[in-house]
Protein backbone atom coordinates (compact mmCIF):
# COMPACT_ATOMS: atom_id res chain seq x y z
CA UNK A 1 0.00 0.00 0.00
CA UNK A 2 2.98 2.36 0.59
CA UNK A 3 3.67 2.44 -2.58
CA UNK A 4 0.90 3.26 -4.04
CA UNK A 5 0.67 5.91 -1.60
CA UNK A 6 3.90 7.33 -2.31
CA UNK A 7 2.97 7.61 -6.16
CA UNK A 8 -0.05 9.50 -5.57
CA UNK A 9 2.38 11.63 -3.76
CA UNK A 10 4.69 12.14 -6.36
CA UNK A 11 2.31 12.84 -9.08
CA UNK A 12 0.42 16.15 -6.92
CA UNK A 13 4.00 17.15 -5.44
CA UNK A 14 4.84 17.76 -8.95
CA UNK A 15 2.94 20.15 -9.72
CA UNK A 16 5.69 22.79 -7.76
CA UNK A 17 8.39 21.09 -9.71
CA UNK A 18 8.19 19.30 -12.77
CA UNK A 19 6.79 20.07 -16.68
CA UNK A 20 6.90 20.05 -20.87
CA UNK A 21 8.53 18.05 -22.74
CA UNK A 22 8.48 19.70 -26.23
CA UNK A 23 6.55 23.40 -26.63
CA UNK A 24 7.80 24.61 -29.85
CA UNK A 25 6.77 27.87 -31.37
CA UNK A 26 3.67 27.94 -33.02
CA UNK A 27 3.77 28.12 -36.86
CA UNK A 28 5.18 31.97 -38.00
CA UNK A 29 6.86 32.53 -34.93
CA UNK A 30 10.52 31.79 -33.20
CA UNK A 31 12.68 32.52 -30.34
CA UNK A 32 16.39 34.04 -30.21
CA UNK A 33 17.32 32.53 -27.21
CA UNK A 34 21.38 33.21 -26.40
CA UNK A 35 23.49 34.37 -23.52
CA UNK A 36 26.59 34.08 -21.36
CA UNK A 37 27.36 32.06 -17.79
CA UNK A 38 30.16 30.15 -15.56
CA UNK A 39 30.24 26.26 -15.79
CA UNK A 40 31.37 24.10 -13.00
CA UNK A 41 31.77 20.93 -14.52
CA UNK A 42 32.67 18.47 -11.60
CA UNK A 43 34.50 21.17 -9.87
CA UNK A 44 36.29 22.66 -12.75
CA UNK A 45 35.80 25.97 -14.38
CA UNK A 46 34.51 27.45 -17.64
CA UNK A 47 33.25 30.39 -19.38
CA UNK A 48 30.20 29.53 -21.42
CA UNK A 49 28.45 30.87 -24.15
CA UNK A 50 24.99 29.10 -25.51
CA UNK A 51 23.19 29.99 -28.36
CA UNK A 52 19.69 28.16 -29.05
CA UNK A 53 17.42 29.73 -31.78
CA UNK A 54 14.31 28.28 -32.72
CA UNK A 55 12.02 28.91 -35.25
CA UNK A 56 8.52 27.30 -36.62
CA UNK A 57 6.32 27.95 -40.36
CA UNK A 58 3.75 25.92 -41.49
CA UNK A 59 4.13 22.10 -40.06
CA UNK A 60 8.26 22.72 -40.32
CA UNK A 61 10.34 23.41 -37.48
CA UNK A 62 14.36 23.98 -37.28
CA UNK A 63 16.37 24.76 -33.26
CA UNK A 64 19.95 25.02 -33.06
CA UNK A 65 21.90 24.30 -29.66
CA UNK A 66 25.26 25.72 -29.66
CA UNK A 67 27.18 25.51 -26.41
CA UNK A 68 30.83 26.90 -26.29
CA UNK A 69 33.11 26.01 -22.96
CA UNK A 70 35.81 28.27 -22.46
CA UNK A 71 39.19 27.15 -19.88
CA UNK A 72 40.75 30.06 -18.59
CA UNK A 73 43.50 30.03 -21.44
CA UNK A 74 41.04 30.58 -23.90
CA UNK A 75 40.42 26.84 -25.20
CA UNK A 76 37.37 25.27 -25.82
CA UNK A 77 36.61 21.88 -23.65
CA UNK A 78 38.08 19.13 -25.56
CA UNK A 79 34.69 17.42 -24.62
CA UNK A 80 32.25 19.98 -26.27
CA UNK A 81 33.70 18.55 -29.98
CA UNK A 82 35.37 15.65 -29.85
CA UNK A 83 33.03 13.40 -32.00
CA UNK A 84 31.19 14.29 -35.67
CA UNK A 85 28.23 14.09 -33.72
CA UNK A 86 29.49 16.23 -31.37
CA UNK A 87 29.67 19.15 -34.42
CA UNK A 88 25.69 17.50 -36.01
CA UNK A 89 24.77 17.89 -32.70
CA UNK A 90 24.24 21.98 -33.02
CA UNK A 91 21.12 21.13 -34.94
CA UNK A 92 19.30 20.91 -32.40
CA UNK A 93 16.15 19.42 -34.20
CA UNK A 94 14.53 19.06 -37.84
CA UNK A 95 11.10 18.58 -37.79
CA UNK A 96 7.81 18.18 -39.85
CA UNK A 97 4.42 17.85 -37.59
CA UNK A 98 3.82 16.73 -33.68
CA UNK A 99 3.76 13.60 -32.38
CA UNK A 100 0.13 12.26 -32.94
CA UNK A 101 -0.44 14.30 -36.30
CA UNK A 102 -0.77 11.79 -38.79
CA UNK A 103 2.56 12.84 -40.38
CA UNK A 104 5.72 13.75 -37.85
CA UNK A 105 9.15 13.66 -38.73
CA UNK A 106 11.89 14.59 -36.87
CA UNK A 107 15.74 14.54 -36.92
CA UNK A 108 18.20 15.64 -33.60
CA UNK A 109 18.51 14.71 -30.54
CA UNK A 110 15.50 12.39 -29.41
CA UNK A 111 14.77 13.11 -25.68
CA UNK A 112 11.78 11.40 -24.72
CA UNK A 113 10.00 8.68 -27.44
CA UNK A 114 7.62 6.66 -26.82
CA UNK A 115 6.78 3.39 -28.99
CA UNK A 116 3.28 2.30 -29.53
CA UNK A 117 1.94 1.92 -25.63
CA UNK A 118 5.33 2.22 -23.97
CA UNK A 119 5.99 -1.54 -23.27
CA UNK A 120 8.74 -1.37 -25.45
CA UNK A 121 10.19 1.53 -25.41
CA UNK A 122 9.53 4.17 -23.04
CA UNK A 123 10.90 7.41 -22.71
CA UNK A 124 13.66 6.85 -24.64
CA UNK A 125 16.24 9.18 -24.18
CA UNK A 126 19.73 9.00 -26.51
CA UNK A 127 21.56 11.62 -25.55
CA UNK A 128 21.53 11.16 -21.36
CA UNK A 129 25.17 12.21 -21.61
CA UNK A 130 25.66 16.24 -22.64
CA UNK A 131 29.42 14.60 -23.83
CA UNK A 132 27.98 11.90 -25.93
CA UNK A 133 25.09 13.62 -28.14
CA UNK A 134 23.46 12.01 -30.59
CA UNK A 135 21.62 12.46 -33.50
CA UNK A 136 18.65 10.43 -34.03
CA UNK A 137 15.78 9.73 -36.45
CA UNK A 138 12.05 9.32 -35.58
CA UNK A 139 9.13 8.94 -38.31
CA UNK A 140 5.61 8.55 -37.27
CA UNK A 141 3.31 8.42 -40.38
CA UNK A 142 -1.03 7.73 -39.84
CA UNK A 143 -2.54 7.44 -42.99
CA UNK A 144 -5.87 6.43 -41.37
CA UNK A 145 -6.61 2.62 -41.50
CA UNK A 146 -3.14 1.63 -40.75
CA UNK A 147 0.23 3.45 -39.96
CA UNK A 148 3.79 3.27 -38.34
CA UNK A 149 5.56 4.44 -35.86
CA UNK A 150 9.78 4.40 -36.31
CA UNK A 151 12.80 5.39 -34.69
CA UNK A 152 16.65 5.68 -35.10
CA UNK A 153 18.74 6.20 -32.12
CA UNK A 154 21.93 7.30 -34.02
CA UNK A 155 23.50 7.88 -37.33
CA UNK A 156 27.30 8.06 -35.69
CA UNK A 157 27.49 4.35 -34.54
CA UNK A 158 25.31 1.18 -34.55
CA UNK A 159 22.34 1.44 -31.97
CA UNK A 160 18.78 0.77 -31.41
CA UNK A 161 16.53 0.44 -34.00
CA UNK A 162 12.80 0.43 -33.37
CA UNK A 163 9.31 0.01 -35.80
CA UNK A 164 6.03 -0.25 -34.87
CA UNK A 165 3.08 -1.06 -37.82
CA UNK A 166 -0.35 -1.21 -36.85
CA UNK A 167 -3.63 -1.09 -38.78
CA UNK A 168 -7.92 -0.53 -38.05
CA UNK A 169 -8.88 -3.86 -39.88
CA UNK A 170 -12.17 -2.96 -39.14
CA UNK A 171 -12.06 0.25 -41.17
CA UNK A 172 -11.85 -1.93 -44.48
CA UNK A 173 -15.04 -3.95 -43.54
CA UNK A 174 -18.90 -3.22 -43.38
CA UNK A 175 -18.41 -2.62 -39.57
CA UNK A 176 -15.94 0.96 -40.82
CA UNK A 177 -19.15 3.21 -38.82
CA UNK A 178 -20.12 1.20 -36.11
CA UNK A 179 -19.30 2.90 -32.63
CA UNK A 180 -16.21 1.90 -30.48
CA UNK A 181 -15.34 -1.41 -31.90
CA UNK A 182 -14.42 -0.10 -35.64
CA UNK A 183 -11.69 1.84 -33.51
CA UNK A 184 -10.25 -1.62 -32.52
CA UNK A 185 -6.05 -1.18 -33.76
CA UNK A 186 -3.78 -4.44 -34.37
CA UNK A 187 -0.03 -3.86 -33.96
CA UNK A 188 3.18 -5.35 -34.15
CA UNK A 189 6.79 -4.07 -33.09
CA UNK A 190 10.29 -5.54 -33.78
CA UNK A 191 12.58 -3.60 -31.89
CA UNK A 192 16.53 -4.35 -31.62
CA UNK A 193 19.86 -2.61 -30.38
CA UNK A 194 22.86 -3.55 -33.10
CA UNK A 195 25.41 -1.86 -30.54
CA UNK A 196 28.38 -4.23 -30.57
CA UNK A 197 27.76 -4.37 -26.15
CA UNK A 198 23.99 -4.66 -26.14
CA UNK A 199 24.37 -8.38 -26.15
CA UNK A 200 27.32 -8.74 -23.52
CA UNK A 201 26.82 -10.98 -20.46
CA UNK A 202 28.80 -11.17 -17.31
CA UNK A 203 28.18 -14.04 -15.73
CA UNK A 204 31.44 -14.31 -12.49
CA UNK A 205 31.57 -18.21 -12.63
CA UNK A 206 32.47 -18.27 -16.13
CA UNK A 207 34.70 -15.58 -16.11
CA UNK A 208 36.27 -15.08 -12.36
CA UNK A 209 38.71 -12.29 -13.99
CA UNK A 210 36.06 -10.20 -14.21
CA UNK A 211 36.60 -9.65 -18.48
CA UNK A 212 33.60 -9.93 -20.53
CA UNK A 213 32.56 -13.51 -20.23
CA UNK A 214 29.90 -14.09 -22.90
CA UNK A 215 27.98 -12.11 -26.14
CA UNK A 216 24.33 -13.16 -27.02
CA UNK A 217 24.27 -10.97 -29.76
CA UNK A 218 22.17 -7.73 -30.75
CA UNK A 219 19.33 -7.46 -28.12
CA UNK A 220 15.65 -7.62 -29.53
CA UNK A 221 12.42 -7.71 -28.91
CA UNK A 222 9.11 -8.61 -31.07
CA UNK A 223 5.63 -7.56 -29.45
CA UNK A 224 2.13 -7.59 -30.56
CA UNK A 225 -0.46 -5.56 -29.05
CA UNK A 226 -4.51 -4.01 -29.11
CA UNK A 227 -6.13 -0.78 -28.48
CA UNK A 228 -9.70 0.05 -28.45
CA UNK A 229 -10.69 3.36 -27.32
CA UNK A 230 -13.98 3.10 -25.97
CA UNK A 231 -14.81 6.86 -25.95
CA UNK A 232 -13.55 9.31 -28.76
CA UNK A 233 -14.92 12.79 -28.31
CA UNK A 234 -13.83 16.59 -28.60
CA UNK A 235 -13.64 16.37 -24.87
CA UNK A 236 -12.52 12.71 -23.81
CA UNK A 237 -10.88 9.94 -24.81
CA UNK A 238 -10.68 6.42 -23.25
CA UNK A 239 -8.71 3.71 -24.53
CA UNK A 240 -8.30 -0.09 -23.20
CA UNK A 241 -5.27 -1.89 -24.61
CA UNK A 242 -3.05 -5.08 -24.02
CA UNK A 243 0.49 -5.61 -24.89
CA UNK A 244 2.20 -9.19 -25.46
CA UNK A 245 5.88 -9.06 -26.25
CA UNK A 246 9.25 -11.72 -26.12
CA UNK A 247 12.42 -10.53 -25.92
CA UNK A 248 14.22 -13.36 -28.03
CA UNK A 249 16.00 -15.59 -25.78
CA UNK A 250 14.93 -14.51 -23.32
CA UNK A 251 11.30 -13.79 -21.55
CA UNK A 252 8.26 -12.16 -22.32
CA UNK A 253 5.58 -10.63 -20.46
CA UNK A 254 1.90 -9.28 -21.00
CA UNK A 255 0.68 -5.68 -19.97
CA UNK A 256 -2.73 -4.82 -19.63
CA UNK A 257 -4.06 -1.12 -19.25
CA UNK A 258 -6.35 2.03 -19.35
CA UNK A 259 -5.35 5.67 -20.58
CA UNK A 260 -7.78 8.23 -20.33
CA UNK A 261 -7.16 11.87 -22.02
CA UNK A 262 -9.55 15.29 -20.99
CA UNK A 263 -9.34 18.11 -23.10
CA UNK A 264 -10.47 21.01 -20.73
CA UNK A 265 -11.33 23.30 -23.33
CA UNK A 266 -7.66 24.98 -22.91
CA UNK A 267 -7.99 25.31 -18.88
CA UNK A 268 -7.14 21.64 -17.89
CA UNK A 269 -5.82 19.29 -20.26
CA UNK A 270 -5.02 16.04 -18.29
CA UNK A 271 -4.04 12.78 -19.25
CA UNK A 272 -3.42 9.23 -16.96
CA UNK A 273 -2.44 5.80 -17.68
CA UNK A 274 -2.74 2.62 -15.21
CA UNK A 275 -1.25 -0.42 -16.28
CA UNK A 276 -0.84 -4.36 -14.89
CA UNK A 277 2.01 -5.86 -16.10
CA UNK A 278 2.16 -9.52 -15.86
CA UNK A 279 6.38 -10.69 -15.81
CA UNK A 280 8.16 -13.79 -16.94
CA UNK A 281 11.30 -14.73 -15.93
CA UNK A 282 13.93 -13.11 -17.79
CA UNK A 283 11.91 -10.27 -18.83
CA UNK A 284 11.91 -6.28 -18.16
CA UNK A 285 9.27 -3.91 -19.28
CA UNK A 286 9.66 -0.55 -21.12
CA UNK A 287 13.18 -2.09 -21.61
CA UNK A 288 14.32 0.53 -23.63
CA UNK A 289 14.05 3.28 -21.21
CA UNK A 290 15.36 7.18 -20.55
CA UNK A 291 18.53 5.53 -19.17
CA UNK A 292 19.14 2.47 -21.74
CA UNK A 293 21.85 3.96 -23.02
CA UNK A 294 24.15 4.29 -20.23
CA UNK A 295 22.79 0.81 -18.60
CA UNK A 296 23.64 -0.58 -21.79
CA UNK A 297 27.29 -1.62 -20.57
CA UNK A 298 29.85 -0.74 -18.56
CA UNK A 299 33.17 -1.60 -17.13
CA UNK A 300 33.77 -0.63 -13.44
CA UNK A 301 37.80 0.35 -14.49
CA UNK A 302 39.08 -0.22 -10.84
CA UNK A 303 38.38 -3.66 -11.09
CA UNK A 304 37.52 -4.92 -14.63
CA UNK A 305 33.94 -5.98 -13.50
CA UNK A 306 31.08 -5.91 -16.44
CA UNK A 307 27.71 -4.40 -15.61
CA UNK A 308 24.90 -4.46 -18.50
CA UNK A 309 21.63 -4.88 -18.38
CA UNK A 310 21.78 -7.85 -20.53
CA UNK A 311 23.14 -9.33 -17.06
CA UNK A 312 20.27 -7.71 -15.26
CA UNK A 313 18.16 -9.25 -17.70
CA UNK A 314 19.43 -12.88 -16.98
CA UNK A 315 19.49 -12.28 -13.42
CA UNK A 316 15.48 -12.48 -13.72
CA UNK A 317 15.38 -16.28 -12.60
CA UNK A 318 11.52 -16.14 -11.23
CA UNK A 319 8.20 -14.06 -12.79
CA UNK A 320 7.30 -10.95 -10.85
CA UNK A 321 4.33 -8.82 -11.95
CA UNK A 322 3.72 -4.81 -11.35
CA UNK A 323 2.19 -1.70 -11.75
CA UNK A 324 2.61 1.26 -14.00
CA UNK A 325 1.19 4.70 -13.46
CA UNK A 326 1.79 7.51 -15.34
CA UNK A 327 -0.23 11.34 -14.85
CA UNK A 328 0.64 14.22 -17.68
CA UNK A 329 -1.06 17.73 -16.59
CA UNK A 330 -1.47 20.93 -18.68
CA UNK A 331 -2.78 23.66 -17.24
CA UNK A 332 -3.78 27.72 -18.57
CA UNK A 333 -0.37 27.27 -20.53
CA UNK A 334 0.90 27.89 -17.01
CA UNK A 335 2.68 24.65 -16.87
CA UNK A 336 2.67 21.39 -18.08
CA UNK A 337 3.69 18.51 -15.85
CA UNK A 338 4.43 15.01 -16.30
CA UNK A 339 5.37 11.84 -14.21
CA UNK A 340 5.30 8.17 -13.70
CA UNK A 341 6.27 5.44 -11.80
CA UNK A 342 6.85 1.89 -11.75
CA UNK A 343 7.55 -0.91 -9.75
CA UNK A 344 7.61 -5.08 -9.43
CA UNK A 345 5.66 -6.70 -6.36
CA UNK A 346 8.78 -8.81 -5.32
CA UNK A 347 11.80 -7.63 -7.49
CA UNK A 348 14.38 -5.23 -5.28
CA UNK A 349 15.52 -2.44 -6.67
CA UNK A 350 12.73 -2.48 -9.67
CA UNK A 351 11.14 1.30 -9.52
CA UNK A 352 11.63 3.27 -11.88
CA UNK A 353 10.37 6.79 -11.92
CA UNK A 354 10.30 9.78 -14.48
CA UNK A 355 9.53 13.54 -14.20
CA UNK A 356 9.64 16.19 -16.17
CA UNK A 357 8.37 20.09 -15.95
CA UNK A 358 8.69 23.63 -17.15
CA UNK A 359 6.47 26.65 -15.77
CA UNK A 360 7.37 29.97 -17.80
CA UNK A 361 4.57 32.37 -18.51
CA UNK A 362 4.56 35.36 -20.35
CA UNK A 363 3.19 37.48 -17.65
CA UNK A 364 5.08 35.63 -14.36
CA UNK A 365 8.80 36.38 -13.82
CA UNK A 366 9.79 33.22 -12.44
CA UNK A 367 11.28 30.35 -14.76
CA UNK A 368 11.34 26.98 -13.44
CA UNK A 369 12.38 23.93 -16.02
CA UNK A 370 13.35 20.27 -14.47
CA UNK A 371 13.72 16.55 -15.07
CA UNK A 372 14.21 13.78 -12.73
CA UNK A 373 14.91 10.12 -13.96
CA UNK A 374 15.88 7.47 -11.71
CA UNK A 375 15.78 3.50 -12.55
CA UNK A 376 17.01 0.29 -10.24
CA UNK A 377 15.49 2.00 -6.93
CA UNK A 378 15.59 0.25 -3.77
CA UNK A 379 13.45 1.88 -0.90
CA UNK A 380 11.19 4.68 -1.45
CA UNK A 381 13.08 6.65 0.62
CA UNK A 382 16.09 6.84 -1.60
CA UNK A 383 14.29 8.22 -5.03
CA UNK A 384 15.36 11.43 -4.58
CA UNK A 385 19.07 11.02 -4.00
CA UNK A 386 20.72 11.36 -6.95
CA UNK A 387 23.28 8.33 -7.57
CA UNK A 388 24.93 6.32 -10.84
CA UNK A 389 21.03 5.65 -11.48
CA UNK A 390 20.30 9.30 -11.99
CA UNK A 391 19.41 12.24 -14.50
CA UNK A 392 18.64 15.52 -13.62
CA UNK A 393 18.24 19.31 -14.51
CA UNK A 394 16.75 21.81 -13.00
CA UNK A 395 16.93 25.30 -13.63
CA UNK A 396 15.43 28.16 -11.76
CA UNK A 397 14.64 31.60 -12.81
CA UNK A 398 13.66 35.23 -12.74
CA UNK A 399 13.21 37.60 -15.61
CA UNK A 400 14.60 41.41 -14.29
CA UNK A 401 13.63 42.02 -18.16
CA UNK A 402 10.67 40.70 -20.44
CA UNK A 403 13.69 39.23 -22.49
CA UNK A 404 16.00 38.56 -19.81
CA UNK A 405 16.39 35.83 -17.85
CA UNK A 406 19.43 35.23 -14.64
CA UNK A 407 18.98 31.84 -13.88
CA UNK A 408 20.80 28.76 -12.04
CA UNK A 409 21.24 25.22 -13.98
CA UNK A 410 22.28 22.49 -12.83
CA UNK A 411 22.85 19.37 -14.32
CA UNK A 412 23.61 15.48 -12.95
CA UNK A 413 24.22 14.04 -16.37
CA UNK A 414 27.16 11.44 -17.75
CA UNK A 415 30.55 11.47 -18.76
CA UNK A 416 31.42 8.72 -21.18
CA UNK A 417 34.62 6.77 -20.43
CA UNK A 418 36.58 5.78 -24.07
CA UNK A 419 38.80 3.22 -24.64
CA UNK A 420 41.97 3.50 -27.24
CA UNK A 421 39.41 3.41 -30.21
CA UNK A 422 37.35 5.94 -29.00
CA UNK A 423 34.59 3.59 -27.65
CA UNK A 424 32.35 4.52 -25.31
CA UNK A 425 32.82 1.77 -22.63
CA UNK A 426 31.45 3.32 -19.37
CA UNK A 427 29.26 6.34 -17.93
CA UNK A 428 30.61 8.31 -14.91
CA UNK A 429 28.23 10.98 -13.14
CA UNK A 430 28.82 14.22 -13.61
CA UNK A 431 27.37 17.55 -11.86
CA UNK A 432 27.30 20.93 -13.61
CA UNK A 433 26.52 24.13 -11.85
CA UNK A 434 25.77 26.69 -14.37
CA UNK A 435 25.06 30.47 -13.36
CA UNK A 436 24.11 32.50 -16.39
CA UNK A 437 22.70 35.43 -17.55
CA UNK A 438 20.18 34.15 -21.07
CA UNK A 439 18.29 36.94 -23.81
CA UNK A 440 14.97 35.25 -25.09
CA UNK A 441 13.31 36.97 -27.63
CA UNK A 442 10.34 35.82 -29.62
CA UNK A 443 9.78 37.22 -32.83
CA UNK A 444 6.61 37.04 -35.67
CA UNK A 445 8.00 37.10 -39.45
CA UNK A 446 3.76 37.46 -40.36
CA UNK A 447 2.48 33.98 -41.47
CA UNK A 448 -0.39 33.16 -39.91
Amino acid sequence: MKKYILLAVIFLSSFNLFAQYENYPIPGNGNLNGGLGLNWIDGQLYYRFHFMPEVSFANFGVGLDLNLDIDKNGNIRKEDFNTLSDYLSIIRYLRYGLKHDPVFIKLGALDYYNLGHGTIMYQYNNSPSIDNRKIGLVADIDFGVFGFESIYSTFAEAGVTAIRAYVRPLKLTSLADVPIISNLEVGGTYAADFNKYSGVVFTPTLNPTGLIADDKGRMQIVGVDLGLPIIKSSMLNIQLYSDFNKIINYGSGVAAGITVDLNGLGILNASAKMERRFNNAQYIPSYFNSLYEVDRYRVDTTNGAILSKATLLSSITNPDNGYFGELDLHFMGLFDIIGSYQRLDKTPNSGVLHLVANVSTQGMPIVVRAGYDKTNIGAESAIFKVDDNSFMYFELGYKPLPYLIVSMLYNWTFTPIRDANNNVIDYQPQKRIEPRISFVYPFNFGQN
